[in-house]
């Protein structure tokens, strides 16, 4: 880039770093911060582990905020003092090239980080992929999905465990389960929840014929239990059953997975990722306690949506994405109407423009000039 272009895109970066100052209310994360470190301090703070380290994890989110605002705006006052020099000897260009280029990078992450304003954004994320009707050709649709996700987790730092496989009849899977851990994770993942269809020629048909498929994917939260979510023994019915598909040495060899129903809402849940019926149990019931969560939240959604008079064009079962190999190579997010024609690449794992597209989309959504 010339002088002038710094020049320009260096002002973008002021306004951008201005208006964080404006929506971040620092006063009031430095007073946050500050009676955290205070509770912190008190003798009987690890009385109770589980919440002082939940409490050390929101002080450390809360300041890494305040000081990586800091970092940037120091960095852009520094990038001006090099747009100066740079004007009275063109040596310093080189410099001013790279300092811009790891500030840019910088800024583009933590304006990420302040997307994720949703309660549960900073949890671990339950990914569950269910292909449509169509039998070989959507199980085998659900399996690409499946890699795709485990792809972008592992790109990310994201730790991934298959908690539920369900192999398919032919090729590809019947159903999976995975947690994805790491911060963050569901702030990431709820831009994939809804329909993705996928328009390709079927490698399963000897005619070569054109076929449509289409999986769900459902994500949640992984919840914390301090969240009151009533799993009642009378309306949980519990079956046993050997694990099947991608999993340890114990797979097949006892009846170790657990599968539960809840009665009043017909939810089935499974878990054969851990080795006892009893572990299995618990992760089964942190899952069902998820989905009751979400069911109540989609409640409260609606209801709101109604009495403001909205329409909510993204539920549960819409299509949210359509993925199409034939006749032309193309990734369109109906949401947003970002796309990209590197089919490949997002088959790889390569989901942050669709990512960042959605959350830029929700947060225009949520606060509309």
């Amino acid at each position: 880039m010339e002088y002038s272009d710094y020049k320009r895109e260096i002002t973008q970066m002021n306004d951008k770093i201005s208006d964080f100052r404006g929506s971040l209310d620092l006063e009031g994360l430095e007073a946050n911060i500050a009676e955290n470190e205070q509770k912190m301090a008190e003798p009987d703070f690890w009385n109770d582990q589980q919440a002082a380290q939940k409490l050390i994890n929101e002080n450390n989110e809360l300041k890494n905020k305040y000081e990586n605002f800091h970092q940037l705006s120091e960095g852009v006052e520094e990038l001006e003092i090099l747009l100066e020099m740079a004007q009275e000897d063109s040596n310093i260009m080189e410099e001013l090239a790279q300092q811009y280029d790891l500030l840019s990078q910088k800024l583009q992450a933590y304006q990420m980080s302040l997307l994720f304003n949703e309660k549960y954004d900073k949890d671990n994320a339950i990914v569950e992929i269910h292909p449509g009707a169509g039998g070989t050709e959507s199980q085998d649709w659900g399996s690409m999905l499946l890699r795709m996700y485990q792809r972008w987790a592992e790109q990310h730092g994201f730790k991934v465990d298959v908690l539920d496989y369900q192999v398919g009849d032919e090729a590809g899977i019947k159903s999976v389960t995975l947690m994805i851990e790491g911060l963050n994770a569901y702030g990431y993942l709820r831009s994939e929840r809804g329909v993705h269809r996928l328009v390709r020629i079927s490698p399963f048909d000897s005619a070569g014929r054109r076929h449509t498929s289409f999986a769900s994917v459902n994500v949640m939260p992984e919840l914390d239990d301090d969240v009151e979510i009533e799993l009642r023994p009378e309306d949980i019915k519990m079956e046993v059953f050997r694990a099947s598909g991608a999993g340890g040495q114990h797979i097949n060899k006892t009846s170790s997975a657990v599968r539960l129903i809840h009665i009043p809402t017909g939810i089935v849940v499974s878990s054969q990722a851990q080795r006892s019926q009893f572990q299995n149990r618990a992760t089964a019931e942190s899952m069902l306690r998820s989905k009751l969560y979400q069911i109540e939240m989609e409640e409260q959604e609606k209801k709101r949506a109604a009495i403001q008079g909205e329409q909510l064009d993204i539920g549960w079962g819409s299509q949210i994405r359509s993925y199409v190999f034939h006749p032309y190579s193309m990734v369109k997010d109906h949401r947003t109407n970002f796309e990209t024609g590197n089919v490949q690449a997002v088959m790889d794992g390569d989901l942050d423009g669709f990512i960042n597209a959605y959350l830029q989309w929700k947060l225009q959504k949520q606060n509309p000039q």
